[in-house]
């Protein structure tokens, strides 16, 4: 592997003159084209690793995310790689697996490897993120909240779930369920109050049994519709809480004879996989790329020098009604 030792005899000049060519430094004309030359010449690539020594900071950046197998996590990544690699950093994604323990980890490397800042959607209400603001590093936080006074962009969260149940009570339902992730995570729970809003708006009794909270995944949709099933009085319709609980809740229904709409099914985020043809359940759209876009944007901002107080941008939803609405179920 050629070093700037040698791309300099090639050049005809000293280390030095290469070394402030590849940093940008002021260098004649014809010097430089001689050191670009016998570079390429030599396929040398300046070295990223002394160049973080110098400038204390390397032109990645961490995105750390709960579940890697989750499209909406992966869509919200392209997002943010499409703006890092605009502005030439690059992203190294880590999944958590929703532990704080990994997610610590994750937030120890971007400290030691001198990451230019963390974009980072939260594994709990726990969630500690000191090390690496106290590193001077610069954190947005993504989808869900944090304890810390942070930049962040999150969804519209009550709002999702108003529209999902108030969808569902328009079109006749009135024991309608909410499965929602970990209670303890503010997207479950504030979606969960906006299912509650809706009956409230409704005149509808708030049916507190028909409440479950799991996990984000399709085995927490699959317990939870399963849960629901064997009560005495089951649910005519749910709210899945995000779109792989409805990945769940909607197998299970269909192992059970009821496939939507002969039970209402509103799901909030976009079904990543499902026989079902996709008019037959209600979604509420969650702009997860955008999420990222702005998360990315945020981020360069202070990486950059931005000193503002802290803000968090909300981005709101889309519902997309099903073709056809379910009847109660007799």
């Amino acid at each position: 592997m050629a070093t700037i030792y040698d791309v300099a005899a090639l050049a005809g000049v000293s280390p030095a003159t290469v070394s402030r060519v590849f940093n940008g430094a002021n260098v004649s004309g014809p010097k430089a084209a001689a050191v670009r030359k016998a570079a390429t010449q030599l396929r040398f690539t300046p070295n990223r690793a002394a160049r973080t020594l110098r400038t204390q900071s390397a032109e990645v950046i961490a995105l750390v995310i709960p579940d890697i197998e989750n499209p909406y996590f992966t869509e919200m990544a392209r997002g943010v790689e499409d703006v890092a690699s605009e502005a030439g950093f690059s992203v190294v994604l880590c999944n958590s697996d929703a532990q704080t323990e990994k997610e610590s980890t994750y937030l120890d490397i971007a400290v030691a490897e001198h990451m230019s800042g963390v974009i980072v959607a939260a594994a709990s209400s726990d969630s500690d993120l000191t090390p690496i603001l106290q590193a001077g590093r610069p954190v947005v936080a993504v989808d869900r909240g944090v304890r810390h006074d942070i930049d962040g962009v999150v969804m519209a969260n009550r709002d999702a779930g108003r529209a999902a149940a108030a969808h569902l009570l328009q079109s006749g339902h009135r024991r309608i369920a909410y499965i929602g992730g970990p209670e303890e995570i503010d997207t479950a729970a504030e979606r969960a109050e906006g299912w509650w809003q809706a009956h409230r708006e409704a005149g509808v009794p708030e049916p507190a049994e028909l409440l479950r909270f799991s996990s984000f995944r399709v085995a927490g949709g699959r317990t939870a519709m399963e849960e629901l099933l064997a009560l005495p009085e089951p649910p005519d319709a749910v709210v899945a809480g995000n779109n792989l609980i409805g990945v769940g809740a909607i197998q299970v229904l269909t192992e059970h004879g009821l496939t939507p709409p002969r039970v209402g099914v509103a799901v909030i985020g976009s079904l990543p996989f499902t026989t079902l043809s996709p008019t037959a359940v209600t979604v509420v759209r969650l702009p997860a790329r955008h999420m990222g876009v702005t998360a990315a944007r945020m981020l360069l901002e202070r990486i950059r020098g931005d000193l503002q107080p802290a803000r968090t941008v909300v981005l709101r939803n889309e519902l997309q009604p099903a073709s056809a609405s379910a009847s109660p179920r007799s």
